[in-house]
């Protein structure tokens, strides 16, 4: 892209964008994150002999509050999501059918996802497992709810507003921003890999690695297909089978 380009002259603009939409979302998580495995490693406990609680209880003694302040958690954490469509929106309209974001094709979307979600669900556990052996990762809760009829609706609802915030910020927005940045695509897919890598460290090294390597094959189907649904849908299933497998399990075996 050159300087004769009607887009050059933006260009400051949509980097000072994407900035601010990653320190709101994302991105701030990813330095909390970085901050939260520095304070564990200097504990002096090693970090499989830590907790990451997940999707906690806000007012446990108070079920009817607890529903509330989950729900009210979810429908803010997924805004930076609807910020990103509609600053996006803005350049490239309509932005959730140029990012594949839409129901254009759902079938395609839902078996694809499924897939995705099966080739990378089993290995992610065993990397887990490996990583909490080895002494890299904390142990992580994936519920911290109390038991109510509410639990699992909750918990499948809060797994949908991950996958949304994260690929259509991680991937629908940032990839487009970065490529009418000039960005090269191998740049752009290992930068999205290392900040959802990052997000995650606070569940320990085995947490970074795996959404790194998450982050690089969700990267890749994207440049291949153009969409972000089956990611959504991926990441969805991933996201519901640890929380709410936890959340049955867990009181049952002793490995998670």
């Amino acid at each position: 892209m050159n300087s004769s380009d009607p887009v050059s002259p933006v260009r400051p603009r949509l980097g000072l964008e994407v900035l601010v939409v990653l320190a709101i979302s994302l991105g701030q998580s990813g330095v909390y994150s970085v901050l939260r495995i520095i304070e564990r490693m200097t504990r002096g406990v090693q970090l499989n002999q830590q907790t990451s609680t997940l999707n906690a209880s806000v007012t446990p003694d108070r079920p009817w509050l607890d529903l509330i302040y989950q729900v009210v958690g979810i429908g803010f954490a997924v805004v930076p999501a609807l910020l990103a469509l509609y600053l996006l929106g803005l350049t490239d309209r309509p932005a959730g059918r140029r990012i594949g974001f839409d129901l254009t094709r759902p079938r395609f979307d839902a078996w694809f996802g499924t897939m995705i979600a099966a080739c990378i669900g089993i290995p992610g556990l065993g990397l887990y497992l490996v990583a909490k052996a080895l002494g890299v990762n904390t142990q992580v809760q994936a519920s911290g709810l109390t038991d109510h009829w509410w639990t699992i609706p909750v918990l499948v609802v809060a797994a949908a507003q991950n996958a949304v915030l994260e690929e259509v910020v991680m991937i629908g927005y940032l990839f487009t921003r970065l490529d009418r940045l000039g960005w090269r695509l191998p740049a752009v897919v290992l930068v999205s890999a290392v900040v959802r890598g990052s997000y995650h460290l606070y569940q320990g090294w085995g947490g970074f690695a795996g959404n790194l390597i998450m982050g690089v094959m969700f990267g890749l189907i994207y440049l291949r297909w153009k969409r972000v649904m089956p990611l959504v849908v991926a990441h969805t299933l991933l996201d519901v089978a640890a929380f709410v497998g936890y959340a049955l399990l867990a009181p049952h075996v002793s490995w998670l």
